[in-house]
């Protein structure tokens, strides 16, 4: 099935691509759809009429009146509606005949997620997960000279926005972390403590997070979307060696200590390009491929499964303090 896929796509040219959801994240992938040497922007849908018709009128592209006309029109759709509606969202696109691409997280829920990727296999069709980082080409450079990941220090900071409120902190940032610690050890944490608090939203707006792995790998992860500053750092150390990415400069440093105790090393070749352009150009391939992208739906669950299981550590830690507190009064 996916191969007859592959060659009926490749006779397709050019791929016709929607996007559903015109707020801020949406309207980043409207740019790089109508941008795209590989695909062309078959129009834009969002449940919101006024801002669905200020989106077709910046980016040029129809706007649609129905998730229904918008599925009709394309042989792809991008999804960067909020978390709440991505199951119900990209399984209506798949069922449809779509290969999805769907923001980060695949859904609010672990059921839900799964019956994401049932249908987008029931379909035969491709459903790719934005877990943008690991198309950061920092990120691909560290890769590369990865051994055996001992320690990570990772720090993903914003200033307020009321952007993505309706999900905590950990769904909304530090879940790109997550994707990327399971990504580059390649297995599921043992233990996970959290801890986290609400401070201008009624969601987790910081949290704090030790994942231990079988390995003995262990994984400090910090994450808060109400700093006075941006900070996208990733920190590694692994057996003489030290790794740290800036995910935001997209620069990789990479020292090494030998037996007598000197220091070497330096920067990493760092091919720089926009990540949401690479993820999007990935997608592409895959759909004309057919092969499995970068990202998969089980990619997503078992990033989507450690998240959630994170925000119940820290439901644990707080009411812990909670009785701590009430026993100090």
């Amino acid at each position: 099935m996916r191969l007859v896929l592959a060659i009926m796509m490749n006779h397709c040219a050019p791929l016709r691509v929607a996007v559903v959801g015109a707020g801020q994240f949406g309207r980043n992938h409207l740019r790089v759809v109508r941008e795209s040497s590989v695909a062309e922007l078959a129009g834009v849908y969002d449940i919101d009429g006024a801002r669905c018709a200020a989106a077709s009128a910046e980016f040029g592209c129809p706007a649609f009146q129905s998730l229904k006309e918008c599925a009709a029109a394309a042989h792809a759709a991008i999804v960067a509606a909020p978390t709440s509606a991505h199951a119900e969202t990209a399984s209506f696109l798949l069922r449809h005949g779509l290969h999805v691409l769907v923001e980060k997280p695949i859904a609010p829920d672990a059921g839900s997620a799964r019956a994401l990727i049932s249908a987008a296999r029931e379909a035969g069709r491709i459903l790719q997960v934005g877990h943008l980082e690991r198309f950061n080409p920092a990120v691909a450079a560290a890769r590369r000279v990865l051994t055996l990941p001992l320690f990570f220090e990772i720090h993903r900071l914003n200033v307020f926005s009321p952007r993505s409120l309706d999900v905590d902190v950990v769904l909304d940032l530090m879940i790109h972390d997550i994707d990327l610690v399971l990504w580059l050890t390649g297995a599921m944490p043992e233990e996970i403590r959290a801890a986290g608090i609400s401070v201008l939203s009624p969601k987790v707006d910081i949290a704090n997070v030790r994942l231990a792995f079988a390995s003995g790998c262990v994984a400090n992860l910090t994450a808060s979307r109400i700093s006075t500053e941006r900070v996208r750092k990733l920190r590694l150390f692994q057996p003489h060696e030290y790794i740290s990415v800036d995910y935001a400069r997209q620069d990789a440093l990479r020292l090494s200590v030998n037996q007598a105790f000197q220091i070497g090393g330096g920067m990493l070749p760092v091919e720089k390009g926009e990540p949401l352009r690479l993820q999007f150009e990935g997608f592409v391939r895959s759909i004309r491929t057919g092969e499995p992208p970068c990202v998969t739906g089980e990619d997503a669950l078992r990033t989507l499964q450690v998240a959630l299981a994170i925000l119940d550590k820290i439901e644990e830690h707080a009411q812990v303090v909670s009785r701590t507190l009430q026993s100090a009064g």
